[in-house]
């Protein structure tokens, strides 16, 4: 049965939601935020957030979901994309950075606080797409009770509160960041810091200029650029890693660098974040209260119905399992079988390595597909990589074409996309 759920759950005026451009803003004055850009929304029933600034987002968000319509997050910017997924909700209309922030500046201030805008339950809230690493991004609607249940979830195992203040590097359209830097707000009561940190002084910036328990919502790309930086840091409670596993060993250099613990979140698209580990802790994953996972399947809490996890996993107990792998990943050639991640590790093992990825084309009716691979290694030639490879893998998952790079092409949240890695061996083979 659907239910009222306020937007806004630690409603007092007084408390903090956001430290935006230098300033702390209160929660009476997001609210006359919301109220006022929901007036001036586009009529139309989706709405593509593109806002970058994370505050303005925010206040989108909210604004959209309290008109009764739904938040489009487009996994990337890319033109094609966007066009895609308008094909697909042409009843759309859109808000950038330059909408939000010239209605703010529009907006007169009332001497009343307005009412937090309650949102049932069912209500989709947000429309939310999976990164297409592995293939075409997939439209996942979620609903404003799902998000709550998934922000209460995060809360209680990572003890948001209003003494919390989350610097993140991750987009506000992805899931990971939507449910760290935009639902722990709303629900939890944690302040966010309003930008998009990018590179590592960035970071540093950000961390420094927000008050009380810090944490850094990261990825791996991010978290090792930062490493490499070798800065002196602002300490954090914690960190916090998502979008790909992380190193035991970039794991212990972030500890070193920030003087804080390293934690991961396992998650996807469709379920959200259910999971987290320490990474130096073990190779285990702790299921969030209330889920369990059967056969492949996640189920219980929050959850409408059973998610199939893209995943291979192998419980371990009732609360816990380990990651084995992606479905996606596994291939087949010439009748011999391996995954796309063994093929990684083997190629990231080679000296002079800094990084490569292996992917498999789409089928073109011929006998035997062969393997593609991208790989950063300016020291190295070809003919070098693929004697290194010969000495470790079986000669039919040999990469035809290899193609050499300055650096892989990641979207925003630092993965390496299947669609962006056959672009680039077409455009280099002609293929």
């Amino acid at each position: 049965m659907p239910t009222k759920l306020p937007l806004l759950s630690i409603p007092a005026p007084d408390d903090l939601i956001a430290w935006w451009r230098g300033r702390p803003i209160r929660r009476e004055r997001f609210l006359r935020h919301v109220a006022a850009i929901a007036r001036r929304l586009p009529a139309k029933r989706f709405i593509f957030n593109l806002c970058e600034d994370r505050y303005l987002f925010l206040v989108a968000f909210a604004a959209v979901g309290a008109n009764g319509q739904s938040n489009l997050l487009p996994s990337n910017r890319a033109e094609l994309h966007l066009r895609r997924v308008a094909e697909a909700y042409p009843d759309n209309g859109r808000t950038t950075d330059g909408d939000i922030g010239a209605w703010l500046e529009m907006a007169t201030a009332k001497p009343d606080v307005p009412a937090v805008p309650e949102v049932s339950s069912d209500q989709v809230m947000a429309i939310a797409f999976t990164s297409g690493s592995t293939g075409l991004a997939k439209p996942n609607p979620k609903t404003w009770g799902e998000l709550v249940g998934g922000a209460r979830q995060a809360q209680r195992r990572f003890g948001f509160d209003r003494s919390t203040t989350i610097v993140a590097t991750v987009p506000p359209q992805h899931m990971y960041g939507l449910e760290t830097s935009i639902m722990a707000p709303l629900i939890s009561g944690a302040r966010v810091h309003g930008g998009r940190p990018f590179f590592p002084e960035d970071v540093r910036e950000a961390l420094a200029a927000v008050p009380g328990s810090r944490v850094l919502v990261t990825t791996p790309v991010h978290l090792q650029a930062c490493v490499r930086a070798q800065l002196r840091w602002p300490r954090p409670a914690f960190l916090l890693s998502a979008t790909a596993p992380l190193s035991a060993e970039l794991a212990a250099q972030a500890e070193a660098a920030f003087g804080a613990p390293v934690l991961e979140i396992y998650g996807c698209t469709e379920a959200g974040s259910i999971a987290s580990r320490r990474t130096l802790d073990g190779d285990r994953w702790r299921l969030y209260d209330g889920f369990t996972l059967r056969e492949g399947s996640l189920a219980g809490a929050h959850l409408p119905e059973p998610v199939p996890l893209n995943d291979i996993v192998e419980a371990c107990g009732e609360t816990e399992f380990k990651l084995i792998g992606r479905r996606e990943d596994l291939v087949n050639v010439a009748g011999k079988r391996t995954s796309l991640g063994y093929l990684n590790h083997q190629l990231n093992e080679i000296g002079g390595v800094e990084e490569g990825v292996f992917v498999l084309p789409d089928e073109t009716g011929s006998e035997v597909q062969r393997l593609a691979a991208v790989v950063v290694a300016p020291g190295l030639s070809e003919r070098q990589l693929l004697a290194a490879l010969a000495r470790r893998l079986d000669p039919v998952f040999l990469p035809r074409p290899l193609v050499k790079v300055g650096a892989l092409p990641r979207n925003e949240t630092g993965k390496p996309t299947r669609e962006a890695l056959l672009a680039l061996v077409a455009r280099v083979h002609g293929a």
